[in-house]
């Protein structure tokens, strides 16, 4: 079945154009010019236009929302139109922070600050992306794990090969196995493929009732046929979607790509909204 366009769709990763890509990792071995991992990715969306202001890419991207029925919208908080878009559209923004493990407890007391202050709805993890680079299963991110596990709130983590030239071993799948072992609460979500071991994430999908994976950086036609035969058998309540705009992929893209998904009928709703939904806490 096509997908159906009644649906109010949660992105669980999208954000704000920009004039610049800044670093993400801080190393001076991995350097790029506006994409940490350009190469990858055709017809990036592009940065702002001459005139337009930083505050006004989050109209952008509230109107680009508009056109595809998406309902909400995951943003990060280490961009600092995230306190903006949360206070003009608390109903179609949620937030979600990336933490730096090495920070300890101080940055256990930063995700009960951003609970506190404005509702944070989640963690998000770049294992290969520390400095120096921390696995999935390190010691480090006990605290954070522990801490969204009190909170009732997910980790969305990045999995897999990773895009920058950077080290992959600290995102291989199995790392996550005892992560899921030690800390059975916790809902994580993989994010970014699980390439190459996307049938070793399947076979943790589904082992693990709290693991889920995401749909991001990876435009529908390459969506692994593992993970959509997974969603269209027993796995229809573990695979949710996320986009990548403006990071690498504009919406008019996925979402046209996105019609040819042989997903199931019963299976869109869950992907689109229901899954996400639940892991995020969302009554909406």
């Amino acid at each position: 079945m096509p997908r159906p366009r009644d649906i109010g769709v949660i992105d669980t990763l999208i954000g704000f154009r920009d004039r610049t890509h800044a670093p993400l990792v801080a190393s001076e071995k991995v350097k790029w010019d506006r994409h940490p991992a350009e190469y990858m990715f055709k017809d990036l969306p592009g940065e702002l236009a001459a005139g337009q202001t930083r505050d006004s890419s989050i109209e952008e991207t509230l109107a680009k929302m508009d056109a595809f029925n998406i309902r909400v919208g995951v943003i990060h908080t280490n961009d600092d139109r995230t306190a903006e878009a949360l206070r003009r559209y608390p109903d179609r923004f949620v937030g979600i922070m990336p933490t730096n493990p090495h920070r300890g407890m101080d940055a256990v007391r930063d995700i009960q600050r951003a609970y506190d202050d404005y509702g944070l709805k989640g963690v998000s993890m770049f294992p290969s992306g520390q400095n120096p680079p921390c696995p999935i299963n390190d010691k480090h991110w006990y605290p954070v794990y522990a801490k969204c596990c009190e909170l009732d709130i997910p980790v969305f983590c990045t999995t897999g090969v990773p895009g920058p030239r950077i080290p992959l071993a600290p995102q291989k799948i199995e790392l996550i196995d005892e992560v899921c072992y030690d800390f059975p609460e916790l809902k994580f979500v993989m994010r970014h493929g699980a390439d190459p071991w996307v049938e070793l994430a399947v076979k943790l999908l589904l082992k693990w009732p709290n693991l889920y994976y995401s749909t991001t950086a990876f435009a529908p036609k390459y969506w692994p046929k593992e993970i959509i035969d997974f969603a269209n058998t027993r796995g229809s309540d573990k695979i949710i979607y996320g986009g990548y705009f403006p990071m690498g992929l504009d919406l008019e893209r996925i979402f046209r790509e996105m019609d040819d998904v042989p997903f199931k009928d019963e299976v869109w709703p869950k992907f689109l909204h229901d899954n996400a939904a639940k892991v995020l806490g969302l009554t909406a």
